[in-house]
């Protein structure tokens, strides 16, 4: 029974250890969870998986509502409102002087919506107030710069009314508005900024309404002195009457008079003009909700946390949250698309290719990253850091193309030199030299190398071949005459043996001794060697030669030892085998010894 006991409880904690891994139980996501905590010094944010745990469930697409607003001004109590919570179960709601929330705060079961026919979880964040005791301002600018992105709907929750640094604190917000406002309007939606909603919480509500009050502090300061701090807030006054159709100003009376006792009050305990306007609150906040849309699609929960983490990651970089770090971001795909529409434009090439063609591609997939980038990228102002970066990265691969171009080049005119000096090379050495034959060679040398040698490295190897060809020129006219001379007295003397001793024939044998007693004798002793060259009968032995060695059809030099072999065979057989068949005929026309001729005595003898 030990034994049995004790491996029940073995498989009891297994189940238990499985169950701790998988997916958290509905019931547990019923609360808060954190997803963005300060770091120690209250500089900067990190992410909390507590909170991204929760989130990374969500198959569906996501819409989220921010509160944002000064501390101790109710926003965790209203957003408890919004999700009908009371205040022991959502979102926790501090009495005392600090600040309850730190960092950001998520509700771990998302609110189900219908949003123009599609399925949207709505997830409410609670964030740090602002101007807390013990924060830098860094910190505050980055907690309302991470709520506003990362918003479908934000919720400005202001006391009584709007205040001079609330305007000054949206400066981010009307960046965001006009780098990326402009794509919403086009087919391409790419990342929609928040629909501001401007939640004011007064005790009076006669006069007028929260829309004037918005409207008249949007208006402009007079500024007669030209104050800097006054111009900027003029400015982002401007850009928010511009943006009037993406925001909504509310207002909402006090729920009751005693503040600290609220959450322990029931609907019917507090204010009906409260509650009424509550309900009007939900219904307004549902009717601006929509899906958050980042690139022109919208995100699930696992897109969603890394959408958080690369804003993160980009309002962390610097010293202040900045608009151009975000832009940065979201042009980051879109430069390596352009990127990679120039590279594939250029790789298209073949290398080595022509300089003035190499640049003529350049500027045409330059001209159409650059045309890609217009119609995709993100921002109008902050836009040009990121042009910047697109035509730093395209000089480069440039850069890249035109010392690879350079190599190419190199090597195949090297290689074409190479094969081309070779050539002239063998052509010195030609066992019957032919001018014509070499003068052949060198024209389709020249030609193949001024075809295939193409790029920046073909003007320096054409000097090259140039010197090459016409010191290869000067050296084989120089010896081809000698070669010549030498390979006509040769001649004369071959001759002078063939027609001794092959075909006896002595006209062909004095003829060729005449030759070769002119050409030792006469020639040197008359004829210097300039002389001989330039005479008009020196032509026409060159010119009988090269009929003889080098035609189209019959290169000698290449067959001359094959038909000498020939000959040699030819000549041969000739002389052992074709005059004895001439002896033989010759004997048969003889008169024949017979008896006849013994028997007549009286016949006179022919000695």
């Amino acid at each position: 029974m030990g034994r049995w006991a004790a491996g029940i409880c073995a498989v009891a904690l297994v189940w238990l250890a499985a169950a701790a891994k998988g997916d958290p139980e509905p019931d547990e996501l019923e609360r808060a969870f954190p997803i963005v905590e300060p770091d120690y010094g209250h500089t900067k944010l990190r992410l909390s998986q507590q909170g991204l745990d929760a989130i990374r469930r969500i198959e569906t697409p996501i819409a989220v509502v921010g509160v944002i607003g000064p501390y101790r001004s109710g926003k965790s109590f209203l957003l408890n409102q919004l999700l009908s919570l009371s205040c022991d179960k959502g979102f926790g709601v501090g009495h005392m002087r600090d600040t309850k929330t730190k960092g950001i705060w998520v509700w771990g079961t998302p609110v189900e919506m219908d949003v123009d026919g599609s399925k949207v979880s709505v997830l409410y964040l609670d964030t740090e107030g602002f101007e807390s005791v013990g924060k830098s301002n860094v910190y505050d600018d980055r907690i309302f710069a991470l709520a506003t992105v990362l918003s479908s709907v934000l919720i400005y929750n202001l006391p009584e009314t709007v205040r001079e640094a609330d305007i000054s604190r949206l400066s981010f917000a009307v960046e965001i508005a006009e780098e990326f406002y402009g794509r919403v309007k086009g087919q391409d939606v790419a990342f929609e900024p928040a629909k501001l909603l401007w939640l004011i919480q007064r005790d009076f509500l006669q006069g007028k309404s929260v829309q004037q009050m918005v409207n008249e502090a949007l208006q402009r300061v007079p500024n007669e002195s030209g104050d800097k701090y006054i111009d900027e807030v003029n400015q982002i006054r401007d850009s928010l009457a511009v943006m009037g159709n993406n925001s909504t100003a509310f207002s909402l009376p006090q729920p009751h008079l005693q503040r600290t006792k609220l959450c322990d009050m029931d609907d019917n305990e507090l204010d009906p003009l409260y509650v009424k306007r509550r309900d009007q609150l939900k219904q307004v906040v549902a009717s601006i909700i929509k899906p958050k849309i980042v690139q022109g699609k919208t995100l699930n929960g696992k897109e969603f946390v890394s959408f958080l983490q690369q804003i993160l990651d980009a309002l962390n970089k610097g010293e202040i949250p900045s608009t151009g770090s975000l832009v940065e971001i979201f042009n980051k795909a879109i430069l390596e698309r352009c990127l990679k529409v120039y590279r594939e434009k250029m790789d298209g090439l073949g290398l080595p290719v022509p300089v003035d063609r190499l640049q003529q591609i350049h500027e045409g997939a330059n001209e159409q990253a650059r045309m890609l980038f217009d119609k995709q990228h993100f921002g109008k102002h902050h836009a040009s850091q990121s042009i910047l970066q697109l035509d730093d990265e395209i000089k480069k691969v440039y850069r890249n193309f035109l010392l690879a171009n350079e190599y190419q080049s190199s090597k195949l005119c090297e290689a074409r030199f190479s094969e081309c000096e070779d050539k002239m090379d063998h052509l010195q050495v030609l066992k019957l030299p032919s001018m014509a034959k070499f003068n052949a060679g060198f024209v389709h040398c020249n030609r193949s190398f001024v075809r295939d040698c193409v790029g920046p490295a073909k003007e320096s190897y054409e000097r090259r071949m140039s010197k090459m060809l016409a010191k290869s020129r000067a050296l084989f006219i120089k010896e081809y005459n000698n070669k010549l001379f030498n390979w006509l007295v040769t001649f004369s003397l071959v001759m002078v043996v063939i027609g001794r001793f092959v075909i006896k024939f002595f006209l062909l044998e004095i003829v060729a001794w005449v030759m070769f007693i002119f050409l030792e004798t006469y020639t040197r002793m008359f004829w210097s060697a300039e002389s001989l060259y330039y005479n008009p009968a020196w032509h026409i032995i060159v010119s009988s030669w090269e009929t003889i060695v080098y035609s189209p059809i019959l290169d000698l030099d290449r067959w001359a030892i094959p038909i000498a072999v020939l000959l040699s065979f030819w000549l041969l057989y000739w002389r052992c085998f074709g005059g004895r068949r001439k002896r033989g005929s010759r004997s048969s026309v003889l008169p024949l010894y017979n008896k006849s001729s013994h028997k007549n005595p009286t016949r006179p003898r022919s000695d």
